[in-house]
């Protein structure tokens, strides 16, 4: 009697364990670790999308964002002190990831930037996003909602931080 048990139980481990080591994406020689953002408030307009990218190619290519049915458009922005003021700008050109090279996409810094949010983001939930490359052309990816305050991935999605 207890073997349909076992068996609902081994599925649901083996979907479980898929879903977290599943939280990376490829495209050609690029890879994108780990997408996640923080859930908003009511009424929010805005939300950053933090990842990390790998360029194991010989070439170098650019971010240069995406598309997703959560925001109006998408755009890849940097934060940075300047004149002990934070700023944060659009890049126009994109974000460069250079051959054999990574860059991490995170509070502070460099991130995606979800413009004209269209719904409130929850936590738990994971957002689906289109991003843009200028020579990779485009991967669909996964953003998991972290909490409103979260500085880092949480270590229920996957992560090793």
């Amino acid at each position: 009697m207890n073997k349909p048990i076992h068996y609902i139980a081994a599925i649901a481990l083996t979907l479980t364990s898929a879903v977290a080591l599943g939280h990376d994406f490829a495209t050609g020689a690029l890879k994108i670790g780990h997408p996640w953002t923080r859930a908003t408030p009511v009424g929010a307009k805005v939300a950053g999308g933090y990842l990390t990218l790998q360029n194991g190619g010989s070439a170098p290519d650019r971010l240069l964002g995406g598309s997703s049915d959560i925001a109006g458009r998408i755009e890849i922005h940097e934060m940075a002190v300047k004149d002990g003021v934070m700023t944060m700008r659009p890049l126009d050109k994109g974000l460069e990831v250079k051959p054999g090279a990574s860059v991490e996409l995170k509070p502070g810094g460099y991130h995606v930037m979800f413009m004209d949010l269209k719904r409130q983001l929850k936590e738990g939930e994971t957002v689906k996003v289109t991003l843009s490359f200028e020579k990779a052309g485009t991967l669909p990816v996964e953003f998991a909602v972290q909490s409103v305050g979260a500085r880092e991935p949480s270590q229920g999605s996957g992560h090793k931080h």
